[in-house]
């Protein structure tokens, strides 16, 4: 006998059926189109079935991105979860764990105090204790530089003042001196003061400069990292500590010069071509050393031939692929401000770096240094539906060396004139638009005009200039200064697009922790990009910005429907159109903010210099081959049986 339950049950499945197919009548005849239509049957629910997690309040955010239509935007959000997903999965979960896949990846032990390290980062929740590749990979070289020779470059490249390098000095377990200090220095300083107790006697030789210094040619390099190769090896004994007392270290009694100096052998390339130098660093067959001016077959290998998204935003900033193409169009690569360069490997700690340079990356001073300009802040930060539909960035004219006649081949200039109302009037872009015949699939629309969309959904500009030669006169009837906008108050906008200036931008991390849409184009690299997976903690944009309307048109939409159009409702972009595409821009929005939560905390900054610093300490020891942790991993079995690693439910 059937219960009353179960007949309640079908009457109201036949009544929704029946709602659904009055639905689907009426938009026949009203002209309703089909995202319309999807988006009203979307919200009926089905008895005894889960409402459809596709509003951005209640749906998960994990929740696999479901291909709504064929544009590839969409299929680019999916490969990105399943490659971060991949990346959960690999995480290991005991000091057994991680110290084997140690072994595995870099075919040598643990540095000293790696027991220490893995205590000291599993306290402070780390999310994921093997990824510190970048440490590794920056390292690795100097294996193939004796220990002495690495020594004496770091205890005095401070020496020169006009080659802006200063110098911090550990010695007991203090950091006793500071030589050519500045408020770089003494930040990092303050860092390491949390955990030098566990380091080793070292100096250390840092970046003053924006720019980084490092270029060794790609031959040379090659010849060095087939060295460190040669030099891994597993001995089943070594000494978990580090050497004492070895010659070299800079004396910290004594001020004056004291025995033979490694040159380091720096030069000027301010104001000059950087590609000139940096294409030294490339392989013979890449585009930047064979001259390849075959523009599509390149783009083909890092960019989507619909719309121009970048589809591997590790190889739109390597400048061996894209040099060629952006040359001209970078302040940095076109006309430097500060270069002052080496192609000798020197051990010198840098806060960024372009893909060919060999600086030993730390997570930068701004991000550990509380500042108003730079520091997460959620005062003005409303909900995604508050936000304005706006794309917003302000700054400076930083970035290069500008005069009268090169400041149209700076990067922020170009950001600035692409997205300007005025100086966009009569252009034509390329988008993306849905085909009419076909819908849900889209094709390059090249004759988008931008200006209106732009003085809509755009708030981009000047608030002072700087570095010009001999000054900045030449602006005056260029542009229209805008008021300095705080970082805080920029939150109320749904897209803030990040850009480089000098080298990278120290608001990265603010605008990841922030609620609105991070847009990001850079060519720098920074100690925390294997962390970051675009298309789902953030969007990448092209360093020449020729997709910025694809993107911004992806997300709030553009034109109308062409079954829906009538003769009011035509423009000058004509058959363009493209769905709001909003549940796609909380998504990534709300994936980035969690996930910075999680990975670029003040704590992840402090371990991964910890761990950094062991890794040198081990690079700058004459014994560097019989030392190091040879154990199993078991003493900790306890300790990761009380506390284990949280593998948490990703799927």
């Amino acid at each position: 006998m059937v219960s009353l339950r179960t007949k309640r049950r079908l009457f109201l499945t036949f009544a929704a059926l029946a709602l659904v197919a009055l639905v689907s009548n009426i938009v026949v005849f009203s002209g309703l189109s089909s995202q319309d239509i999807k988006d009203q049957l979307g919200d009926i629910r089905i008895p005894g079935l889960p409402k459809k997690p596709w509003h951005a309040n209640d749906r998960p955010s994990d929740t696999p991105l479901e291909p709504v239509d064929a544009h590839p935007i969409t299929g680019l959000m999916q490969e990105a979860d399943k490659n971060w997903r991949k990346y959960e999965e690999g995480r290991s979960t005991s000091f057994r764990q991680t110290v084997r896949n140690y072994r595995r990846k870099h075919g040598r032990h643990p540095p000293p105090g790696f027991k220490e390290w893995y205590k000291y980062a599993r306290s402070r929740n780390v999310h994921n204790i093997d990824d510190f590749d970048q440490i590794m990979d920056d390292i690795r070289p100097f294996w193939a530089i004796e220990p002495k020779v690495i020594r004496n470059l770091a205890a005095n490249m401070w020496r020169d003042k006009d080659a802006g390098v200063s110098g911090l000095h550990i010695r007991n377990h203090k950091i006793v001196k500071e030589t050519n200090g500045a408020w770089r220095s003494e930040t990092m300083r303050t860092l390491i003061d949390k955990f030098v107790k566990y380091l080793p006697d070292m100096d250390i030789a840092m970046n003053r400069l924006d720019q980084p210094r490092v270029v060794v040619p790609w031959e040379e390099m090659q010849a060095l990292l087939e060295k460190e190769k040669e030099t891994r090896k597993t001995p089943p004994e070594t000494s978990d500590e580090f050497s004492t007392n070895m010659e070299g270290l800079l004396n910290t009694e004594v001020e004056g010069d004291e025995g033979p100096k490694e040159d380091p052998g720096w030069y000027s390339h301010a104001g000059k071509q950087y590609m000139e130098v940096a294409s030294t660093a490339c392989p013979p067959e890449s585009p930047a050393r064979a001259n390849d001016t075959d523009i599509q077959d390149t783009e083909g290998t890092y960019k989507d031939r619909l719309g121009g998204l970048i589809t591997n935003f590790n190889l739109s900033s390597d400048l061996c692929t894209v040099g060629p193409q952006i040359q001209d169009k970078h302040g940095m690569l076109y006309s430097s401000s500060s270069m002052i360069a080496t192609k000798r490997l020197v051990p010198i700690f840098g806060e960024c770096k372009v893909n060919i340079n060999s600086d030993i990356l730390f997570p930068a001073n701004m991000y550990w240094k509380h500042d108003d300009r730079y520091d997460y802040n959620g005062k003005w930060d409303v909900d995604w539906k508050d936000k304005k539909d706006i794309m917003i960035w302000r700054g400076v004219t930083s970035g290069g060396t500008q005069t009268a006649d090169n400041w149209r081949q700076m990067h922020r200039q170009r950001l600035v004139m692409q997205v300007n109302a005025t100086e966009m009037t009569g252009k034509e872009v390329r988008i993306l638009t849905e085909m009419p015949e076909k819908r849900g699939e889209y094709e390059n629309y090249r004759e988008f005009h931008p200006s209106h969309f732009a003085e809509e959904h755009t708030d981009v500009g000047f608030t002072e200039t700087m570095s010009c030669i001999p000054d900045c006169s030449f602006y005056d009837n260029v542009w229209t200064f805008k008021p300095p906008v705080q970082l805080g108050e920029q939150f109320e906008n749904k897209f803030l697009v990040d850009v480089d200036g000098h080298s990278f931008s120290g608001r990265w991390i603010a605008f990841l922790e922030s609620k609105s849409l991070p847009i990001k184009a850079t060519i720098f690299r920074e100690w925390h990009d294997s962390r970051l997976f675009a298309w789902r903690h953030f969007v990448p944009m092209d360093n020449r910005y020729d997709d910025i309307y694809t993107l911004l048109t992806y997300f709030l939409g553009v034109g109308t429907p062409p079954d829906a159009r009538t003769p009011e409702s035509s423009d000058a972009n004509g058959k363009a159109y493209v769905a709001r595409h909003d549940v796609e821009g909380i998504r990534i929005a709300d994936q980035g903010r969690e996930w910075a939560k999680k990975v670029l905390r003040r704590d992840d900054i402090e371990i991964y210099m910890f761990r950094l610093l062991l890794e040198y300490g081990r690079i700058i020891d004459d014994n560097r081959d019989r030392i190091g942790y040879s154990g199993d991993g078991s003493e900790l079995d306890k300790y990761d049986g009380v506390s284990p690693l949280d593998k948490g439910d990703h799927h």
